[in-house]
């Protein structure tokens, strides 16, 4: 610790309930656009700090605040506390973007991809499948290995850790799916 906690967008709802016997503390990354103000009001409310901007796959990181958010992220983990953040950049659901990798290349600190389902669920359909977990259902949270990104990591390199991260996204989702009895439900 810390770490940076990955996961896909649209199975987001939940990732504030995760709860250890330790106490880590924790921000997450929530865009400025205004669905992402609804999501930052309730996380603040349960606690857990926000960091507001996000990435884009066309380079426009400094429309939507990416290059403060990054700058904010390093000093966060520099600071002893957990990052928690979408791998896939929105409109692009279940494609890893390369920011949770430059964010690793840079704090030196692992990429932690996990998925967390229920076995109760309505799903939407929206551009990322956002799941909205029902209550009476069982959980599994899934977490398969740490990434680490070498510092001098070059775009060859990142981009075999980009789909690295990506295939176990994947995978940690079809495994926590089967915990819960539904392994149909990774389609979607």
């Amino acid at each position: 610790m810390p770490a940076i906690f990955v996961f896909w967008h649209g199975q987001h709802f939940m990732t504030p309930f995760i709860k250890t016997k330790a106490s880590y503390r924790a921000k997450v990354l929530i865009s400025r656009h205004r669905d992402g103000e609804f999501n930052a009001l309730a996380v603040e409310r349960l606690g857990i700090g926000t960091i507001r901007g996000s990435g884009d796959h066309s380079g426009a990181f400094h429309r939507k605040g990416g290059v403060g958010a990054f700058l904010e992220m390093v000093r966060t983990l520099e600071d002893g506390c957990n990052m928690a953040t979408t791998a896939d950049v929105p409109k692009r659901a279940r494609v890893a973007g390369l920011g949770a990798i430059m964010l690793a290349r840079e704090s030196g600190r692992p990429i932690i991809p996990f998925a967390m389902v229920t076995s109760r669920f309505i799903r939407l359909k929206n551009w990322d499948s956002t799941t909205i977990n029902l209550p009476f259902g069982r959980g599994a949270v899934v977490g398969i290995e740490p990434v680490y990104v070498p510092p001098d990591a070059d775009a060859a390199t990142m981009e075999k850790l980009r789909q690295h991260v990506e295939n176990l996204l994947n995978e940690a989702t079809r495994r926590a799916y089967a915990a819960v009895g539904r392994p149909e439900a990774t389609l979607g």
